[in-house]
C-alpha cells in the first residue's frame, strides 16, 4: 500500500498592522451601510448646570462618501499627532532608555528583585498596575516594558511580563488606594443623575473609599492566581534561537583577576544606587512641595481656579495630572543619570544618548501600529456607532421591570458590552448614568454604588477591546518580544493571552459587588451599598 501523504495547509498570520486596517475598511463599509438604514438612537443627557434632561439624538454618520473620504485623509495627521499613548509612550521611553543603557534597571533587578519569590514580583507589577489608574492610563506606557524586562531578567518569558502588567492596568481601571482622576470624572455626573429622584443628594469624592481599597488588594491577588496558574504556562518558555547558535569558546581565567574585578564592580555598583536613591529623592521632595498649596513657590502642578484640592490636583486642567509621564520621565532620567555617575558605566553624554537610542530603535513596529491604531479609533469614534450601542443599551435598562441583583446584573452587562465600543469612562456614564442611578435608587441602591457598578463593569472588558486606545500598545509590545518574526503575534492570538484573566475576572467584580450588596458593609465613609 502507498503511503498516503495528507496535505496540510499553511497557516497565514496576518500582521496587527495589516488587521487594523482591514477594521478600519469594514469600519467605513458598515458606517454607510447602516446610514442607509438610518441607524438611530435617542439617550436622555443632564445638564449640570439646569439639572435637567435633555433629549439627545445621535445617527450614524457616514464615512463611505465625499465627505467621508475627505474627514478620513485630512485628519489622518491629527489624529496621530493627537493620540495620547503616542507622546505618553515617548516621553515615558525617554527616562526608561536612560534608566536601562545606564544599567540601573539592570542592577536594581539582580541585586534586590531577583531575591523576590516570582509570585512576589507578579502580584507586585499587577498591584502597582492597578492602583496606577489613580493617575489616567500612566500604567500602561511606563508598567508595560518594565513588566517585561522584570520577567526577563528572572529568566521567565517576557511575553507574560507584558500581558501580567496590561491585565493589572486594563482589568483593574479604576481600583486604587486612594481617590483619583477617575473620581474627579464620574462624580459630577452621578450627582446630577442622582438629584432627579432627591434633590438633596451628594457624592463625596470618598464615597467608595472602602470598596476601593479591598477590590485592589483582592484584584492584586486574584490576578496573581491567575497569571501563575493559567497564564504563564500557556504562553511557555522564552526560547531564544539564537543562543542555540553560539559556539563555545575556551578560555583560560585568572581567577583573582576575575574576582578582582566583580569586587570592583559590586562597589560601583553600590555607589551607583546609592547617588541615584539620593537625587532620585530631591526628585520626589521637589515634585511633592509642587502639589502642596499655600507655601511660597509652591502650588505650580495645580490647577488653582478649582475649589477643592481633589480637583486642583485631579481636575480636568491639573497640571500635576497632565504632567505625570514626564514627571515619571525626570524621576527615572535622573536616577539613571546618577547611578551611571555613581556606578562608572556611565562614561560621557555621547555614551548615554547612543544607549538610549539604541533602546528606542526596537520601537519602529510599535509606532506603526500606533499610527494606523489611531486611526481605527478615530474613524470609529467618528461613525457614532460606539455611542449608539450605548444609548440602546440605557434605553433597554430603562424598559426592563427589573430591580434588587437582577438590575445590578443587567446594569453590569450592559456596560461591559458598551465598553467594547465606547471605552472613555465618561463618556459612557454621561449616558448611562441618568438611567441606571435612578433605577438603582428605586431599588433601595445608593447612587455611591451605582458609580462602583459603573467602575466593576467597566474593568470587566477593559482589555479585551481594540477600540481601547492602548490597546496598541499592548500588542505592540508583544511583537517586539515576539522571537518568531514570521508568525507575528496577531490581535485575536493577544486576546487569547487575556481569556482566561477576563472571564475570571468578570466572575470576580459580580461576585464583589453582589456579595458587598448583600452584605450591606460600608463602601466609604458613612456611605452604604443601600439608600
Amino acid at each position: 500500500m502507498k503511503n498516503k501523504k495528507k496535505l496540510k495547509l499553511k497557516k497565514f498570520y496576518f500582521h496587527p498592522v495589516t488587521t487594523i486596517i482591514f477594521l478600519t475598511v469594514i469600519v467605513v463599509i458598515l458606517s454607510g451601510i447602516l446610514s442607509l438604514f438610518e441607524m438611530q438612537a435617542t439617550y436622555n443627557q443632564i445638564n449640570i448646570k439646569t439639572n435637567q434632561l435633555e433629549p439627545t439624538l445621535v445617527t450614524i454618520k457616514s464615512l463611505l462618501n465625499y465627505d467621508g473620504m475627505k474627514y478620513i485623509i485630512s485628519n489622518a495627521t491629527r489624529n496621530f499627532i493627537s493620540f495620547a499613548p503616542l507622546s505618553m509612550l515617548l516621553i515615558a521611553l525617554i527616562g526608561v532608555s536612560v534608566a536601562d543603557s545606564t544599567g540601573l534597571i539592570d542592577t536594581v533587578i539582580k541585586r534586590n528583585l531577583s531575591k523576590w519569590n516570582k509570585k512576589t514580583i507578579t502580584f507586585l507589577i499587577i498591584f502597582v498596575g492597578t492602583i496606577s489608574t489613580l493617575i489616567n492610563e500612566i500604567g500602561y506606557v511606563i508598567l508595560i516594558p518594565l513588566g517585561a524586562l522584570l520577567f526577563m531578567a528572572n529568566n521567565r518569558n517576557p511575553l507574560a511580563g507584558i500581558v501580567t502588567a496590561f491585565c493589572g492596568v486594563a482589568f483593574g481601571y479604576g481600583a486604587t488606594l486612594f481617590v483619583g482622576s477617575l473620581e474627579v470624572g464620574l462624580i459630577p455626573t452621578t450627582t446630577s443623575a442622582a438629584r432627579l429622584i432627591d434633590s438633596s443628594t451628594h457624592v463625596s469624592l470618598t464615597s467608595n473609599l472602602f470598596i476601593i481599597i479591598v477590590t485592589t488588594i483582592l484584584l492584586s491577588v486574584v490576578g496573581t492566581i491567575i497569571i501563575e496558574k493559567l497564564i504563564i504556562p500557556k504562553i511557555g518558555r522564552y526560547k531564544d534561537k539564537n543562543q542555540f547558535d553560539k559556539t563555545e569558546e575556551l578560555e583560560i581565567i585568572d581567577v583573582e583577576t576575575e574576582e578582582q574585578a566583580k569586587i570592583e564592580e559590586d562597589k560601583y555598583q553600590k555607589r551607583g544606587l546609592k547617588y541615584a536613591l539620593i537625587s532620585g529623592l530631591i526628585i520626589v521632595v521637589i515634585f511633592i512641595y509642587m502639589i502642596i498649596p499655600n507655601l511660597p513657590f509652591s502650588g505650580m502642578l495645580l490647577d488653582m481656579k478649582e475649589t477643592t484640592y481633589l480637583n486642583q490636583l485631579f481636575g480636568e486642567n491639573s497640571y500635576f495630572q497632565d504632567g505625570f509621564t514626564y514627571m515619571m520621565t525626570i524621576i527615572l532620567l535622573v536616577t539613571g543619570i546618577a547611578y551611571g555617575i555613581g556606578s562608572k558605566t556611565l562614561k560621557n553624554d555621547k555614551k548615554l544618548i547612543n544607549g538610549s537610542s539604541e533602546y528606542f530603535s526596537k520601537i519602529g513596529e510599535l509606532i506603526l501600529l500606533i499610527f494606523f491604531g489611531a486611526q481605527f479609533i478615530a474613524v470609529f469614534k467618528e461613525t457614532n456607532i460606539g455611542t449608539i450601542i450605548t444609548a440602546w443599551g440605557a434605553n433597554l435598562l430603562s424598559s426592563l421591570p427589573f430591580s434588587g441583583i437582577p438590575l445590578i446584573l443587567l446594569t453590569m452587562i450592559i456596560i461591559a458590552i458598551s465598553n467594547l465600543f465606547l471605552t472613555t469612562p465618561t463618556a459612557k456614564w454621561n449616558i448611562l448614568a441618568p438611567v441606571v442611578v435612578p433605577a438603582l435608587m428605586q431599588s433601595n441602591i445608593s447612587p455611591q454604588f451605582a458609580q462602583f457598578i459603573m467602575r466593576a463593569g467597566d474593568s470587566m472588558t477593559n482589555g479585551i477591546t481594540p477600540l481601547l486606545a492602548y490597546f496598541v500598545i499592548y500588542i505592540g509590545y508583544l511583537n517586539i518580544y515576539n522571537l518568531n518574526k514570521e508568525q507575528p503575534i496577531t490581535i485575536k492570538k493577544a486576546i487569547g493571552m487575556l481569556m482566561p484573566y477576563c472571564l475570571i475576572m468578570c466572575a470576580f467584580w459580580i461576585l464583589l459587588v453582589i456579595g458587598w450588596y448583600l452584605t450591606g458593609l460600608p463602601i466609604g465613609p458613612n456611605v452604604l451599598p443601600i439608600l
